[in-house]
């Protein structure tokens, strides 16, 4: 009878998880390679009366924080990516049965790891959705920030949880 090869041997494997987080990144990826193509030129599709596409680049981090520095704020927030992305790979192969815990962390280091490739690559991160009422627009973002603020979300969840329990 052949044996099944596991990365961990308490039940679900980190590979599961980092298979998770990949997915994000390519959906990630491909998203933003997408949109910088069909909005080359425009700059700027409306799809409904508060829903836009826009191409905007963020040198900064959430809500273009630190973007009108004079560039070091790429190579800090590079840097805080990687080390981001080696700790919840860490907390990945230490808790890998902790089903909730474990998809927040892929999804926020599918996210993290998508803006770090723009990072690296570019110089900045290629945000395109663009949620609007009225004239107040909330700032763009992407698939990556997307996932990252609902893996922050499940995190929440799956503490209180954790603190119900106790």
């Amino acid at each position: 009878m052949a044996r099944r090869i596991r990365f961990s041997n308490r039940g679900t494997s980190m590979i599961n998880w980092l298979g998770i987080a990949s997915i994000i990144v390519l959906l990630d990826q491909v998203s933003k390679i997408a949109i910088s193509k069909l909005l080359a030129v425009e700059g700027f599709i409306r799809v409904t009366s508060f829903f836009n596409l826009v191409l905007a680049y963020n040198k900064g981090a959430a809500f273009s924080f630190l973007a009108s520095e004079s560039g070091w704020q790429r190579y800090f927030f590079t840097a805080i990516s990687v080390a981001a992305s080696l700790f919840l790979i860490y907390l990945l192969k230490k808790h890998p049965t902790q089903k909730l815990f474990c998809w927040a962390v892929a999804l926020i280091l599918g996210g993290a790891v998508g803006n770090l490739i723009d990072r690296v690559m570019y110089g900045h991160v290629i945000d395109f959705l663009d949620f609007h009422i009225g004239t107040w627009h909330w700032p763009a973002f992407n698939v990556a920030d997307s996932t990252i603020c609902v893996g922050v979300l499940l995190f929440v969840l799956d503490e209180l949880r954790r603190v119900g329990k106790n």
